[in-house]
């Protein structure tokens, strides 16, 4: 029996697009993930205002229920640490259909997050005045890997129109 032969993959435009998109994801990630575990209070500050940080972080709460809050709040940092680094990891992979695949996911995702924040934290009253701008970055992740999506189609597209090219120019030379 014989063995078939290991074809490398071919390195696209797409594929070092996908790897571009992971690694800034990751980065992004890695980053937010840290001040929230580490910095929590400064990166609330920065983000909500200093009264809304104090009220989401529960300051004048009980000891007990600011250190469930501490608590909670670094383990979600902890998680969006942990997304950073399966994106780094995931962004070294070069199966096309796989990067596909990983791309539409993380379009719902995003899309997920978004009507989370619709029909949910605009509801919470201290963060009413931040959905919009979250909801903007969110749809603004979401359409980066809409362009690796069509990126990557429209590269298939014209491979594909070569390959037929090319196929017809030999057997015509053939003949």
């Amino acid at each position: 029996m014989a063995c078939k032969s290991y074809d490398p993959p071919i390195i696209t435009n797409s594929s070092r697009f996908f790897t571009l998109i992971c690694v800034l994801h990751s980065m992004i990630a890695l980053v937010s993930g840290s001040l929230i575990m580490f910095c929590l209070y400064e990166i609330s500050v920065f983000g909500h205002g200093p009264e809304t940080a104090r009220k989401l972080l529960g300051l004048g709460s009980s000891p007990r229920d600011q250190m469930l809050i501490q608590v909670s709040d670094s383990f979600a940092g902890l998680l969006l640490f942990a997304i950073g680094l399966l994106l780094f990891m995931v962004a070294f992979v070069k199966d096309s259909d796989f990067q596909s695949f990983f791309a539409k996911g993380c379009i719902l995702l995003h899309l997920a997050m978004a009507l989370w924040r619709v029909y949910f934290e605009r509801r919470v009253e201290d963060l009413a005045k931040d959905w919009p701008r979250q909801l903007i970055g969110d749809f603004a992740l979401a359409l980066s890997w809409v362009f690796f999506l069509v990126h990557s189609w429209t590269e298939k597209r014209g491979h594909g129109k070569r390959n037929i090219l090319q196929t017809s120019t030999s057997k015509s030379n053939t003949e």
